[in-house]
């Protein structure tokens, strides 16, 4: 198996991370280590939920089905983070599709497993409930961001959180770690794909972010965590 020095760190307040390390271990104990290719799909919107997955080496998107029928993309989780957890809980079906974004290792947990060791982990369960009561607050964020911010300020909410969870240093700043577009950047602040193009590039002429193929470079952090009235920790 991969040494935990080779892998992408764990995500800031995800499950694992928020761990002892002797909790952390027993909770690493069960199910499979399991490694997947890029563009796999872990979990599929409608299918029944009865596996809870831990995210060792991974980066992975969350995305759902619309009433029209297009796909938007609600999160993205990484190293640390579980998934798939809510529908094993209530045995019913998934809720959302999991798709990773490169070669990924997760650790694949039966949901009764899973659900067991947290009835005698009293540890794991307070920090998974914190887990939950963190994403319940970024999806009331951004509810509230799209009443109350215009969309350049809401991009660049995104992009501080993104650095901020999933950053790695980049010669120009910091790279924000995930492979995104323009069109899944405005599926995360809900803005059309032309207006994030003008966001992007009003962020770009303040000198603040750095635009690449399927990536963004924050190049000022403090600036554009300023532009967008935020603290620098993660969000949800």
């Amino acid at each position: 198996m991969t040494r935990r020095s080779e892998r992408r760190p764990w995500s800031p307040g995800s499950l694992l991370d928020r761990l002892p390390e002797a909790a952390r271990e027993d909770l690493l104990r069960l199910g499979s280590p399991v490694t997947c290719p890029g563009r796999h799909v872990l979990v599929r919107e409608g299918d029944p939920g009865h596996a809870v997955y831990l995210l060792l080496d991974a980066l992975v998107k969350v995305t759902a089905l619309a009433e029209n029928g297009s796909r938007t993309l609600l999160s993205i989780r990484a190293s640390g983070d579980v998934v798939g957890e809510t529908a094993a809980f209530g045995d019913c079906a998934r809720t959302a599709t999991v798709t990773t974004c490169g070669r990924s290792l997760v650790r694949v947990v039966k949901g009764p497993v899973f659900t067991a060791h947290l009835a005698r982990a009293p540890e794991v369960a307070a920090a998974l409930s914190r887990v939950t009561m963190d994403r319940l607050r970024f999806a009331n964020r951004r509810r509230l961001d799209f009443a109350g911010y215009e969309a350049d300020v809401r991009l660049a909410r995104v992009l501080v959180d993104l650095a901020v969870r999933h950053g790695r240093p980049h010669r120009e700043g910091v790279d924000v770690g995930v492979p995104v577009t323009q069109a899944e950047l405005g599926e995360l602040v809900g803005i059309r794909e032309r207006t994030v193009q003008k966001a992007m590039h009003d962020l770009s002429a303040r000198g603040l972010v750095l635009q690449r193929h399927r990536g963004v470079v924050v190049r000022d952090m403090e600036g554009l965590t300023a532009f967008a009235d935020l603290s620098l920790r993660p969000s949800g």
